[in-house]
Order: C-alpha cells, then sequence, then structure tokens
C-alpha cells in the first residue's frame, strides 16, 4: 500500500531547517554554462551545492545524488566524461542537488531529513529563477548511497521518483564481506583453477579439485550469494569494504572474539579446524621503524564512488608513504597474514595495535587503519627494540561471523545455516548487528512501502551487495503494493558489472560499465511521473541456493541491457594454429522497447581499448537483433580471450555519452 502521507516526514515543519542561507550565488562555465548556488542551514552542519541549467534549456525537475558516505556537498565536481552527474542533469533538462547530508558524523533520521530539508529548499530556488512552479524531483545512489535512497524515499514525500542501485539489505554488512574472507582463506591455493573453470571453454565445475574442507567454503559462500561466475576477480574483489566493519565487530562484540576459540559450535574451538591451522601469534622484535611523514595526513576526498568512497575512513593515507618496520625474525612458510594485527608488547606504544599490509623479506608495512584512533601518535612512540606481536587471531574469527548471525527466514540464504525445524545450527550472538548499521547509515531500515516511481538497478556480478538482495527488496515491495508493483516498481539486472558506478572497470575485458543504465533509468523515471511512458518491463531472473540467473535470450530476460552470443569457430573454445584464421561470429539483442544497437567493438589480444570497430549486419527493422561478425589471424602461441562489447541507446544514438547501455561476451582461442 501507499505511505500515508501525514504520517511522512515533512521538513516544512521541522524547526531545525527553517533557516536557509546562501554563501555562493555565480554562474559557472562546465559542459555547458550553470547557476551555482551553495548553502546550508543556520544552526546545523548540513550544506548542499545545486546547479541550475540556463533557463531555455530546463524542464522542470531535479536529480539528488546520495554518496554512499555523507560529509561531501560538491563531491561530483570533480567527476569528468560519462561519470559527470552535473553534466548529465544540465543537458537533461535538469539541476543538480548534492548536499553532505548533515555532515561526517551524521547519523540515523539526519540523513534522510537533512537530504528532504535541501530537495524542498531548491524547489524554492527554482522558483525564484524560472517562475512559480513545483520541480520534479529525481533522489539516486548506490551502494551505501542506495541505503539512504531508500530511507529517503520511503520516509518522505520530497521526491517524486527514485533509482537507488547494486543495494543490500538490512544483513549485507557485514555479512557479505565475512563469508566472502572465510573464502579467500580456504580457497587460496586454488583460486586461479576456480576461474578458470568460470571462464569460456573452462570446465563449467567450480568444485573440480577441491578437497572437503575447500569445496565447503566455496558451497558456503556459493549459496551466500557471491556470484559463482565472479571468481575471475580474486585478486581484485579482496577483502572489500570489510576491514571498515572489523572495529565495529570488535567493539559491539568484544566476548566474540574470545568465544570463537574456546567455545564449542564455533570454527575456532575445534582444535582440527583451518582457524586453529593458519592462526598466527607470531612474536618478534622492530630492529628498524620508517613510519613518520606528512604525507600520512592527506586526505584524498575524491573517492566517492561507490565501491571506494570506504576508503576516505582510513586513519592514515598510505598512497604517498608507505611506513614500514624492519623484524629481527619473520614467520616463514604458508603463512596467513591477511587481516593480521601488529600488536605493540612493550615501549611506549605497548598495548596498542595496527594493521599489517604486507611482508616483504624482513620487513613490515603499516597498513591504512580504519577504524584505529590517533594512529600518527601510535606510530610517533614505536622504537626499535621494540617487541611485537604479529597477530591474526580477531580477522579469522570475523570469518565466520555470519554464521552466528541467522536473521527472519525471509533471509533465504541463511537457510544453510539452519535446521530441519528452522532454529540456527550454530550459536547465535545476541543481536544481529547488520540491521543496527543500516539504520545508522541510512536513516531506516527498508520497508518496501513509498510514494512515488521506483526504477532499481542491479548487477549479476555485484561481489559486495550481492545478487539476491535486490530481490529480497523487491518481495517487500510487493508485499506493500501487491498486483499494483508493476504500476510503480522495476527491478533491472544488469550482467558482467560489479559493485562499482564508474566508467573505467576493475577489468575491462569482463566487465560492463552500468553507468549508461543507471542515468536511462533517471531518463525513464522521469518520463514514467511526468508523462506516464512506462518504462521497460522488470528483469525476468530465478533464485536458487542463492545465485541469481537470467533467461538467454534478450526479450525473455527483459530489462534494458542487449544481450550477446558470441562464438569462435562455432564454439566457445576453438583449437587452431598460429597464422590460421579464426572466424568470430555474434548474435546480438535488445529487449523490446529499450534501445538501438549503436556500437560494436573488439578486443581480439587483450587491448582494454577496444581498438576494432565491428560492423552490424542481417540488422532487423528496428534495429534490435544483429549478426557481428570478424576475422582475426594469432601469430604467436598462447591462451587469448577475445571479447565482443556492444553499446545500445535509447534513441539510436552512438555519440550519446550518458545513456550508452552496455554488455560484452567472451570465447577462448587457443593457438598452437
Amino acid at each position: 500500500m501507499l505511505q500515508e502521507k501525514s504520517l511522512l516526514y515533512d521538513p516544512k515543519l521541522d524547526s531545525e531547517y527553517q533557516n536557509p542561507y546562501v554563501d555562493i550565488d555565480e554562474w559557472r562555465e562546465g559542459v555547458v554554462r550553470y547557476h551555482y548556488i551553495h548553502g546550508g542551514f543556520e544552526g546545523t552542519e548540513v550544506r548542499f551545492s545545486l546547479y541550475f541549467p540556463e533557463k531555455e534549456n530546463y524542464k522542470g525537475r531535479f536529480f539528488q545524488f546520495m554518496a554512499p558516505f555523507q560529509g561531501h556537498e560538491d563531491a561530483s565536481q570533480s567527476r569528468r566524461g560519462e561519470e559527470d552527474k552535473i553534466g548529465f542533469s544540465l543537458t537533461n533538462g535538469a539541476y543538480f542537488v548534492e548536499s553532505n547530508m548533515g555532515g561526517p558524523t551524521a547519523q540515523d533520521t539526519t540523513i534522510y531529513r537533512s537530504s528532504a530539508a535541501v530537495a524542498e529548499y531548491s524547489r524554492v530556488i527554482a522558483a525564484n529563477l524560472y517562475g512559480p512552479h513545483r520541480p520534479f524531483g529525481y533522489i539516486y545512489g548506490g551502494s551505501g548511497g542506495g541505503f539512504k535512497t531508500m530511507s529517503c524515499f520511503e520516509n518522505t514525500n520530497s521526491w517524486d521518483g527514485a533509482v537507488p542501485y547494486i543495494i543490500g539489505s538490512p544483513m549485507a554488512i557485514p555479512n557479505v564481506f565475512t563469508v566472502r574472507a572465510h573464502a579467500l582463506r580456504i580457497l587460496r591455493n586454488k583460486l586461479h583453477k576456480i576461474a578458470d573453470a568460470t571462464e569460456p571453454g573452462g570446465s563449467g565445475d567450480i568444485y573440480a579439485g577441491l578437497n572437503e574442507e575447500e569445496r565447503a567454503a566455496l558451497e558456503e559462500v556459493t549459496k551466500m550469494g557471491f556470484p559463482a561466475r565472479l571468481w575471475f576477480s580474486h585478486e581484485y574483489v579482496g577483502l572489500g569494504a570489510l576491514p571498515l566493519f572489523v572495529p565495529v565487530i570488535e567493539q559491539i562484540d568484544p566476548e566474540y572474539l574470545k568465544d570463537f576459540w574456546k567455545v564449542p559450535g564455533y570454527l575456532g574451538a575445534d582444535p582440527n579446524s583451518s582457524a586453529v591451522r593458519d592462526r598466527l601469534q607470531y612474536k618478534t622484535v622492530i630492529t628498524e621503524a620508517h613510519l613518520i611523514s606528512k604525507d600520512l595526513l592527506i586526505k584524498d576526498e575524491n573517492k566517492t564512488g561507490a565501491d571506494d568512497a570506504w576508503h576516505r575512513h582510513s586513519s592514515i593515507n598510505t598512497d604517498l608513504y608507505k611506513p614500514w618496520m624492519r623484524l629481527k625474525n619473520v614467520p616463514t612458510g604458508d603463512v596467513y597474514l591477511t587481516g593480521t594485527d601488529i600488536v605493540f608488547l612493550n615501549g611506549e606504544a605497548a598495548g596498542y595495535k595496527i594493521p599489517l599490509e604486507r611482508l616483504e623479506g624482513d620487513k613490515v608495512f603499516v597498513g591504512a587503519g580504519f577504524g584505529v584512533e590517533a594512529m600518527l601518535e601510535i606510530l610517533e612512540k614505536v622504537k626499535p627494540g621494540d617487541e611485537i606481536m604479529l597477530d591474526n587471531s580477531n580477522f579469522i574469527a570475523i570469518q565466520t561471523y555470519h554464521r552466528h548471525q541467522v536473521p527472519s527466514d525471509d533471509y533465504y540464504v541463511w537457510d544453510q545455516f539452519r535446521n530441519e525445524d528452522g532454529t540456527p545450527k550454530y550459536p547465535q550472538r545476541p543481536i544481529n548487528i547488520g540491521p543496527n548499521i543500516t539504520r545508522g547509515g541510512a536513516g531506516s531500515i527498508q520497508s518496501g512501502r513509498f510514494n512515488g516511481k521506483m526504477i532499481v538497478v542491479a548487477t549479476l556480478l555485484d561481489e559486495s551487495a550481492y545478487p539476491w538482495q535486490p530481490d529480497w527488496y523487491r518481495t517487500k515491495v510487493k508485499g506493500e503494493l501487491g498486483d499494483k508493483e508493476s504500476q510503480c516498481f522495476r527491478l533491472w539486472y544488469m550482467d558482467n558489472a560489479m559493485h562499482d558506478d564508474q566508467a573505467k572497470t576493475a577489468d575491462d575485458l569482463h566487465l560492463i560499465s552500468y553507468l549508461g543504465a543507471i542515468h536511462q533509468a533517471l531518463l525513464d523515471v522521469s518520463d514514467w511521473v511526468e508523462r506516464g511512458i512506462t518504462p521497460p518491463e522488470s528483469s525476468e531472473y530465478s533464485v536458487k541456493d542463492g545465485q541469481v540467473s537470467v533467461p538467454l535470450k534478450a526479450n525473455e530476460r527483459k530489462g534494458i541491457q542487449p544481450v550477446v552470443s558470441l562464438k569462435a569457430n562455432g564454439s566457445e573454445c576453438a583449437i587452431v594454429n598460429a597464422g590460421e584464421p579464426v572466424y568470430f561470429t555474434a548474435k546480438v539483442e535488445v529487449p523490446a522497447n529499450s534501445g538501438k544497437l549503436t556500437v560494436a567493438e573488439w578486443s581480439f589480444e587483450g587491448e582494454t581499448d577496444f581498438p576494432i570497430k565491428g560492423e552490424f549486419t542481417n540488422v532487423n527493422d528496428d534495429a534490435t537483433v544483429a549478426t557481428v561478425e570478424a576475422k582475426y589471424i594469432f601469430s604467436k602461441s598462447g591462451t587469448y580471450f577475445p571479447v565482443l562489447r556492444i553499446k545500445v541507446n535509447r534513441q539510436g544514438d552512438g555519440s550519446g555519452l550518458y545513456t550508452q547501455v552496455q554488455n560484452l561476451c567472451r570465447v577462448r582461442v587457443i593457438v598452437q
């Protein structure tokens, strides 16, 4: 059902936000000329930046961006090209809104209250600039910004539409990170084989060659929702934002770190477990200390993306200067050092601990230190001759924390940790901390109850907001709206994309940027609200054992992403001799009403700029189905993974910067 408007937060009635001010009011040059206004609310830490197009380009709307972490009202000024949120807004008839959401320490309801106050005050300014009217408002954001977007949209009437993307559930943090860290530890010597199994021409069996312990760890993380096709990225994804939440668990639930090693039912209490085998408590002495530099205090405030914003919360900046110490002795063999603490046992720093980044020979490098207070002061206390202990106990313990956080049965990926009668298999902690983290960082827990229109953009290779979670939210929406869901809500899954919202991906030969889909969703939700134009249907998908899968054909898959099926010599894996031509054929399809094919581009030998342009042939009347063919000769032996990348634009405009919706397909070629 729709929200009762009288029960929702109204910033006009909030005494805290009745005194706005403007301290910058000027015209600026960007992609197009715009009117920049900066200000805040007296008596608060709220600050905002507003970017208005010239009157003849204005279409009566605004887009408001919610960053993953609060505290920076002008962060989007640094974005360029396809990532330029301001340029996208201005060139599509909208003014752009960004606030600090109450400042870097703002929590809970301050986030949606202050954001709504900024939205409403922006309407006052717009009316002054363009004449009396109520601008339509659309809010969007990804990852932590997705949580915030949903909280704002569900708790106020300040926006008409919303586009949250790569969204988690209230149980996402820290559990999506802990289960991944556990798998990375257990499987650390088998990851390359698992990755190869998922590549074109691979066996497809990710469990081949694993022992019982390794198989169990891989099955656990797979059933929790980590995309099985994503292991090619194991070096990149690493721990994700887990270092940010380790100190949170240490503070909220310190007894867990003791219980893990001694109470039956916890992995560490089993003397034959991998946890005990990998535990490190190694004592040694510092012989040299190179720890202090002014560069450690320089902060990179430009990290505002869905996958990198959390880096701003480091205690020190190790990008420009990497502090290190030389040790008298170091552990040897297959030592598990990930997440290890350097614990000071004597000297001025006795009782403190700092993170280890890596060990090179007898030199130990210090990590950035998430959650470590006064870290620079700690480093200043360290002297040669101090005794330390390298200790990974807490980090190993935290890796199975999700087993002891079993939530309600609507979180179906936790079924693997329930007995047949629904009771938990493992001892449970006094509280599930995920909802508390979500509420503190967003202002509320998702209910699925809102007024207006919403399009969720999700990715099938999301390593940090596992793809089943948008489906979990959709069940909440359906529970509220019933058979009216399609009148107000869409969920679009994007394949071959991870938990990031930048134009340059972590691996352009495996991944696409889905920025074009986000921008198209904003345009579609505005058309839905303002003109009643129904957007393309939600993606068709199924969820089994934590894994989300979609149909192979575009019109069965739906959504807005093109589908590419590529073959080399008629197969996913071709074996040829050097100098022998390889013939590539791809069938490309676009879902109904989602656009026309614009670009085809090839990478045959690992070129990330896709230098060879393809040509669409056998194109149907509305440019939604086509063939792309190519011939290529590999002159040197080796294994290659040629890639075809396709782009689609709603109007068929290949020059449109902001709304090219992408997909790709890979094949394997073994050259003898």
